[in-house]
């Protein structure tokens, strides 16, 4: 499971490319090149989840095997965010916090697009979710 989402970087005249991402329809910029285009496709899709999350809006998940898209990330507060909410699914957070052996408010941190966990927090919680932290760097 990741949170890599699907774009597609259409060519503008003169110069340049207009970024959409095929998920989430109001994720868009622009760049003069590839890399400027990954990297703005990075910020507004972080910006954008981050509302998302405080909002407690539904995510969709990004589509899988899309052809010709560059996949982008958001960064790595709001992978864990994102990937901690999709994963607990409708388990509570107070069941949550008990197999955590912490409070509900440090439980639901783990969600919250500020904070920045740990990586042992991030281990334990895979584990009382019965999943497993897997670690990269792209």
């Amino acid at each position: 499971m990741n949170a890599c989402y699907p774009a597609v970087f259409e060519p503008q005249q003169p110069s340049g490319y207009v970024v959409q991402f095929l998920d989430l329809e109001e994720a868009f910029t622009q760049g003069e090149t590839i890399d400027e285009c990954i990297f703005n496709g990075a910020e507004v899709l972080t910006t954008l989840l981050e509302i998302y999350l405080e909002d407690g809006r539904e995510i969709p998940r990004p589509s899988e095997n899309v052809k010709d898209a560059y996949h982008i990330a958001p960064d790595a507060r709001i992978q864990s965010a994102l990937l901690i909410r999709w994963v607990r699914g409708d388990r509570s957070l107070a069941k949550i916090a008990r197999a955590l052996e912490t409070s509900w408010p440090a439980a639901q941190r783990l969600e919250d697009p500020h904070h920045w966990p740990s990586l042992k927090q991030l281990d334990k919680m895979a584990s009382v979710l019965g999943k497993k932290l897997v670690l990269s760097f792209e």
